[in-house]
């Protein structure tokens, strides 16, 4: 590793498993007036309860660490109730996210507000907690923040990314909750005010994830147009020219009518700016970038009502910056004037009537008590059935935990280069609770069970959007495996795994993504069973027709998840989670041919 690389994969933490509750933990610290949800990584108002005796509307955001001080550090009055921490740059679990909806929700009749950013993994993640929460009896709604305008493309992508216009969504909403209106009408106001913004980024210099390289290279004369916040690459790679120049070239592909995702902007037009730092820019830099971002826009006849500038939603440390730009009405500009004591603003959040800092609290989280024990769990499985299942869940978990660095290099392609660590996370922790052979801590003679058993596993450790279909994976197949054991059932059970997962990520098989391995597998075993092909000769065929499709995703276009906002002329290798699919599947095979 040379000098460069060293300075840039610099982090001052004490470790990379502990860096996110570490940074939550100090936020509570220097705030008295937050507090974590215990268990959770739940960011919650001290005074909760007295919000939902208000009769008030409570709001919940989260997503991956590593934007800070989105989306802790909007908890306070006049913006967010509770915000939900992921692992870095990898969507929350919804078990988390549905503690903080219990936890702002205990007793409301006003309801709770969702709000999150388009990514695939926190639609899925939040919209399954939310589905529980509904099935619970909270009163909750979700609103989605996509106002990205880098790309270029009307092909089938995962659709506009939500980038740092959702804090501006955090202050309108909040805003509109304080004034005590009802949530339906927020939620109205919040979809309108999403279609009425754009945002777009630029970077000088990319960011790394703690305990690995940079996301992806930039020469030292190049600059990225578009790029996302979870270090993935842009649209267009630029030589670095003058602030002036460099704001001009970002404004114009903001409003620029030939884009599919371009925000309507002419003469006349009243608006909030927000300039935002991406991490690593000094505030010298960020006072020229707004200096000439409101100079260009007035020049060309916009008003510029409100302006904000500082750092609002960042990438780790990444060299850059965004500008979002929002189309005001006197709803909108009363909201963004409106009152908050959000820790993200320079003041502390202290409790009422307390002016001294405190040691931080801890709130305790509502838990659904499960009416099954795992004493109700029976085999039904023979002893040799029980110990095959136990090899086929050790193989095919090993070798995602060796392949960790294969799938991180895969992923720095089109996204943040963690596949392989969120992969290998859940891998690990299946490993770990699998326990030996002679004495399974899995119920691995039960399938439906310890389907079950992985679903909470994922959904729990892994993390990310990856965590998110493999949790409905498993709970799917959970549910299919009560019915009988037929390798006809397994073969079901794969098929609505795939369905569910299609049903709430947005890809479809040939959108280059773990589905096009799931699928390709299905298609040939469902059609070799119906043959009446021998059931482990119909799995051996299932697995080579998930190889070859995983390998052939090198040369399929992006249209799902983060690679679909890559350039194709950066994707040159195999999706990662299509490779991983075809990695634990031909394990599974060798445990079962063994």
């Amino acid at each position: 590793m040379n000098l460069k690389m060293a300075t840039v994969c610099k982090k001052l933490i004490n470790s990379v498993s502990q860096c996110v509750d570490d940074n939550l933990e100090g936020l509570v610290a220097v705030n008295p007036g937050l507090c974590l949800l215990e268990g959770h990584r739940v960011v919650v108002r001290t005074d909760v309860a007295d919000v939902i005796k208000s009769g008030k509307v409570t709001i919940v955001c989260g997503g991956g660490s590593g934007h800070e001080p989105a989306h802790a550090g909007y908890v306070g009055p006049g913006m967010l109730t509770a915000a939900v921490a992921g692992s870095v740059f990898a969507s929350p679990p919804p078990r988390s996210i549905l503690a903080a909806i219990r936890a702002i929700s205990d007793g409301s009749s006003a309801g709770v507000l969702v709000i999150i950013k388009n990514y695939t993994g926190d639609r899925v993640n939040f919209g399954l907690a939310v589905e529980r929460a509904k099935a619970e009896g909270i009163k909750v709604d979700m609103v989605v923040v996509g106002e990205d305008c880098a790309l270029t493309s009307s092909d089938k992508t995962a659709g506009r990314r939500g980038l740092c216009g959702t804090v501006i969504m955090h202050k309108i909403c909040g805003a509109l909750a304080e004034e005590g209106r009802p949530l339906e009408e927020i939620v109205e106001i919040a979809r309108k005010a999403t279609t009425r913004m754009g945002t777009i980024g630029l970077c000088l210099a990319p960011c790394s994830l703690p305990g690995s390289g940079p996301s992806f290279q930039l020469g030292i004369d190049e600059m990225e147009l578009g790029l996302g916040v979870h270090g993935e690459a842009g649209i267009k790679r630029l030589k670095v020219v003058s602030a002036k120049e460099t704001i001009q070239i970002m404004i114009d592909h903001m409003t620029n009518p030939k884009n599919s995702t371009h925000l309507d902007l002419k003469s006349g037009d009243r608006v909030a700016c927000m300039i935002n730092n991406l991490g690593g820019s000094s505030v010298l830099e960020m006072n020229i970038i707004a200096k000439e971002a409101i100079s260009l826009l007035e020049s060309r006849g916009v008003i510029v009502e409100r302006a904000y500038c500082g750092t609002f939603v960042t990438s780790l440390e990444m060299a850059g910056a965004s500008i979002t730009l929002l189309h005001l009405d006197d709803t909108l500009r009363k909201c963004l004037d409106a009152t908050t004591l959000a820790v993200a603003w320079p003041q502390p959040l202290l409790p009422a009537g307390v002016k001294l800092r405190q040691n931080p609290s801890k709130m305790k989280a509502k838990e659904v008590v499960e009416t099954k024990t795992d004493k109700e769990i029976k085999d039904v499985l023979s002893p040799a059935e029980r110990n095959k299942l136990y090899d086929i869940l050790k193989k095919a978990t090993e070798s995602i935990v060796a392949a960790k660095t294969e799938l991180n290099e895969l992923d720095k392609e089109s996204g943040d280069g963690d596949t392989g660590n969120t992969l290998s996370r859940g891998a690990q922790a299946i490993l770990d609770q699998l326990g030996s052979r002679e004495s399974p801590g899995l119920p691995v003679g039960n399938p439906s069970a310890v389907a079950a058993c992985l679903d909470s596993i994922a959904e729990n450790v892994m993390g990310g959007s990856s965590g998110g279909f493999y949790s409905l994976l498993f709970s799917s197949a959970s549910s299919v495996l009560q019915q009988s054991l037929s390798p006809q059932v397994w073969c079901d059970a794969l098929k609505l795994g795939i369905q569910t997962i299609m049903r709430y990520g947005g890809a479809e098989p040939g959108d280059r993504t773990m589905l096009d391995s799931l699928n390709a597998a299905h298609t040939t075993l469902a059609s070799e069973l119906s043959m009446k092909t021998d059931p482990v000769q119909a799995f051996r065929l299932a697995v080579q027709a998930a190889d070859k499709t995983a390998q052939s995703t090198a040369t399929m276009a992006a249209r799902a998840g983060r690679a679909s906002y890559v350039s194709k002329d950066h994707l040159k290798q195999a999706d990662p989670g299509a490779i991983a699919v075809s990695i634990w599947m031909k394990a599974a095979l060798m445990a079962l041919e063994s």
